[in-house]
């Protein structure tokens, strides 16, 4: 393939805000890089909605967004959306495609006590993407799984900068400490982009002995090696961020992007 423009944005995609906790870190490994964020606020939230559904929504929206900002890579910053959406996307699309897994693995090499927790949307832990995570990476753990839409909830408004509901954390971490095996969790992997926003609370609520993993830095350096040896811009330019319209939720303030380097907000 020919190299790509300098100007040629990375497109990352997320129902949501979520997909930042994965754009910082893309950010720190390549600071000049031009990025397109965009968020499907109209579709929001996807950990409710029936796989059928978002195996037609993802791949024609991200469809529209490529052909609009014409990207080298995109990355669907999503774990819902990638657990069941990303084999459509690479299908539909002729661009380098990184999806967003549940770090399974690295909480398998971690765990001391053979107990590991997955905290993720409803329609991400029940996805046969992560039996076959667990069964190739993490054989003879138990491996408990959570479903926790309040998250989701909880991210949206604190990056808003409104206050976090102290009982959806609560529920969320109960749903794992309270199926059996639960009172020896040490690792929980946080298998939505969404939950690392909310890290501090939920390591309030769990206790120290538990540690909290996600893969969004892996997801960096992958995008990193994907773009090794492609021309970037000297400096950074303005980040954008795309909403999909929805009636009952605006865009965030730009306040709550412009830590991210996102500094225009564009609807579609």
């Amino acid at each position: 393939m020919p190299s790509p423009a300098p100007d040629a944005p990375i497109l990352f995609f997320d129902s949501g805000l979520g997909g930042l906790t994965v754009l910082g870190p893309t950010r720190a490994l390549l600071p000049t890089a031009p990025i397109v964020y965009a968020a499907d606020y109209a579709g929001l939230p996807y950990g409710q909605k029936s796989e059928a559904e978002l195996a037609a929504r993802v791949p024609a929206l991200l469809g529209r967004l490529v052909e609009r900002y014409q990207p080298r890579l995109a990355v669907i910053a999503c774990n819902t959306a990638s657990t069941i959406a990303l084999a459509h996307v690479r299908a539909a699309l002729d661009l380098p495609i990184v999806g967003t897994v549940p770090a399974i693995k690295p909480a398998a090499e971690l765990t001391k006590t053979g107990v590991i927790g997955v905290l993720g949307t409803e329609a991400t832990v029940r996805q046969p993407y992560v039996d076959d995570l667990s069964a190739r990476f993490a054989a003879g753990k138990t491996v408990l799984r959570h479903g926790s839409p309040g998250l989701v909830t909880g991210a949206e408004a604190k990056l808003r900068g409104e206050a976090v509901d102290p009982a959806v954390i609560a529920r969320a971490i109960a749903g794992l400490r309270d199926q059996p095996g639960g009172d020896k969790l040490d690792v929980i992997v946080l298998a939505c982009t969404h939950f690392p926003l909310l890290a501090d609370e939920l390591q309030a609520e769990i206790g120290p002995d538990v540690r909290l993993i996600d893969g969004a830095e892996g997801i960096a350096r992958r995008i990193a090696h994907l773009t090794d040896g492609q021309p970037w811009p000297t400096a950074a330019a303005p980040g954008i961020a795309v909403f999909t319209r929805s009636d009952d939720r605006p865009p965030p303030p730009l306040s709550a992007l412009a830590p991210y380097g996102l500094d225009r907000i564009e609807l579609i």
